[in-house]
């Protein structure tokens, strides 16, 4: 089974190197020189670690073949994935991979079902739980503590505590001149 690890960063300096957004609990490991990861799109890739620093708090990579500046920019947005073992667990207890979470149901704490958590989607500095509802709408859900307090793998649910709004779909009422 493959898993995201990490997503590609904008090029940095003009000799292929690139940030990444590491998404792996051993960043160290999963970049290690040698490393070969999949990527998504898949067109992009194989792609063959040929070196890794840190920059500050900034991880670096360098791949092979990738030699300058435009090369690294190209690669800009990919999803870099490696095979990790389908039963293998984060080491942290509050961590989870994305296939861990894809298809449990998202219910709220009185237990109304509120549909299946299809995926985890990452952005800059947060993550969002996307769930497809029961009438065909996705529900994108901060994933923090706050409004996500439970985690139940093995019985198969996420259980949402949202503020008020976060799940109103009702069109905002339009008032007459």
């Amino acid at each position: 089974m493959f898993a995201v690890v990490g997503r590609i960063g904008r090029a940095h300096g003009i000799r292929g190197e690139v940030s990444v957004d590491p998404r792996t609990d051993d960043p160290e490991a999963r970049y290690a020189e040698g490393a070969e990861l999949r990527t998504e799109p898949e067109a992009a890739g194989p792609l063959t670690v040929a070196s890794t620093r840190w920059h500050g708090e900034r991880l670096l990579v360098q791949f092979a073949g990738v030699a300058d500046r435009t090369a690294a920019e190209g690669l800009r947005g990919v999803r870099l994935l490696a095979e990790i073992d389908p039963d293998a667990r984060p080491a942290e207890p509050d961590e989870f991979y994305d296939h861990q979470l894809a298809g449990l149901r998202a219910v709220l704490v009185d237990g109304t079902d509120i549909g299946e958590l299809n995926e985890v989607v990452h952005l800059p500095g947060h993550d969002l739980l996307a769930i497809h509802s029961p009438d065909g709408r996705e529900i994108l859900v901060p994933f923090v503590a706050q409004i996500v307090p439970d985690v139940d793998i093995a019985g198969g649910r996420v259980v949402i505590d949202p503020p008020d709004g976060l799940l109103d779909t009702s069109e905002p009422e339009r008032t007459q001149p």
